[in-house]
């Protein structure tokens, strides 16, 4: 077997075949070449945050989670050892995780880990491509050949980290949304209306890295880059990222006018990574304007934000119910190069991808979960779609069939969840799923 890309996805896509006892060769071409995000030689690198969002199991990516560790998912395993705090989500320390999923999948029998780019795809043997949204250029290409298409594509922007000892403790304060119990993960810097005006007029006038020629922009809405947001109008932060909804600012008993989260990136709170705040503005810009938020002064980055290409196929032109290319059944397709958005989607896709790829080589049938499940909404919204306006998604409830008008309106998350566990349980016992 074949895997291409180290990646959530072709992590996840190489423990599911050595779990059945096939030889797997994954290639990763890190550190031979880097993408223009990645810095790190580890597989499993996380690149744009350390959180992979809420873990609350009657959320929609929370009832992922607790699907995934229902199916052994690698990914799930690594972040439960390397988490760190950050409230109701699940976050991770990356470096641990990396280093934590790379010695394993290095370790396991059967698996060999070959560092070098692939350019060419063998047809006659069965893959799975999971190359993820940088992929590079010469893979493009081939894949474009086989697909007889050009790509789609979005632009993705990556939040800036700061040091925690640079931020003025006397401007902020600690605390999570509506004081949890238990709460208290994230650092909050308040804004009154006059600073906020202030950052706001400064954001719209801000310098911004320019796009090449040859593309035009395509944001993914649930990673806007903050500027691009700001152009919607002066109360699109307040209402977005920016929202001082339950949170009280001790110091005055009064909600602030707007809040700029950061949340830990790491076990030993020594990094804070502005929620949110994905950019594409120059790093010059960036250094004088979210100086502007309090607190955050004297900031010292040590990542600025930016922005890059992601590239993903047109699933519901493409890919069947098993994430095969429709013209060519012996390579599958993992992650987010499938037309799935985030991290915890991503490795979701190379469970499901590694699974049947193990089924077509031993003769067994092919499997799909019920589209009731996170996992089986997501499938269906990649083949079922509709190819012209496809875009990528994140898992939500909207993409499953809905609860019964009988089921209130504040209590359909629940039933969404609990719906979801019992239909992948029966399903897992009637295919024979080796967990």
């Amino acid at each position: 077997m074949t895997v291409i890309g180290g990646g959530l996805a072709g992590c996840e896509a190489v423990r599911r075949l050595a779990r059945y006892g096939l030889k797997v060769d994954l290639y990763e071409m890190k550190p031979v070449r880097f993408s223009p995000a990645h810095t790190s030689s580890h597989l499993a690198e996380l690149v744009c945050s350390n959180s992979l969002r809420s873990d609350d199991p009657t959320s929609a990516v929370g009832l992922l989670k607790e699907e995934m560790r229902r199916l052994g998912s690698l990914v799930m395993e690594a972040a439960a050892r390397t988490r760190v705090p950050a409230g109701r989500a699940l976050a991770v320390d990356r470096e641990r995780f990396a280093a934590w999923i790379t010695a394993l999948v290095e370790s396991l029998p059967g698996v060999r880990v070959i560092r070098r780019e692939m350019a060419e795809l063998n047809l006659a043997e069965t893959s799975v491509l999971a190359t993820g949204p940088l992929t590079s250029p010469a893979m493009s290409e081939t894949i474009s050949r086989l697909v007889g298409s050009e790509h789609l594509y979005f632009y993705d922007a990556i939040a800036p980290i700061v040091t925690a000892e640079s931020v003025d403790m006397t401007c902020v304060f600690v605390g999570s949304r509506y004081e949890d119990p238990g709460q208290g993960d994230y650092l909050n810097c308040p804004m009154t209306k006059e600073e906020y005006q202030r950052f706001y007029q400064a954001l719209l006038e801000g310098e911004k890295v320019a796009g090449r020629d040859f593309e035009q922009p395509r944001f993914f809405e649930g990673c806007l880059p903050i500027e691009v947001m700001a152009e919607r109008g002066p109360q699109t932060l307040v209402f977005g990222p920016l929202k001082p909804v339950g949170l009280v600012d001790p110091r005055t008993g009064r909600r602030p006018y707007a809040v700029v989260q950061l949340r830990k990136e790491n076990n030993a709170g020594t990094l804070y990574n502005m929620v949110g705040f994905q950019t594409r503005l120059k790093r010059p810009a960036q250094d004088r304007i979210f100086r502007l938020i309090p607190g955050l002064e004297q900031a010292e980055f040590v990542r600025y934000g930016s922005i890059h290409r992601n590239t993903f196929i047109n699933g519901p032109a493409h890919l069947n119910r098993f994430l095969q290319l429709r013209r060519f059944p012996s390579l599958f397709l993992a992650g987010q190069i499938t037309g799935v958005e985030g991290y915890v989607e991503s490795a979701a896709m190379g469970l499901l991808a590694g699974e049947n790829a193990a089924r077509l080589v031993q003769g067994r049938p092919l499997v799909n979960p019920p589209s009731t499940t996170a996992h089986g909404a997501l499938v269906s919204h990649l083949i079922d779609s509709t190819p012209k306006n496809f875009q990528p998604m994140n898992v939500n409830f909207g993409l499953m069939p809905p609860a019964p008008k009988s089921v209130p309106k504040k209590h359909r998350p629940g039933f969404y969840a609990e719906r979801a566990l019992a239909d992948l349980e029966a399903w897992l016992n009637e295919v024979d799923y080796e967990r």
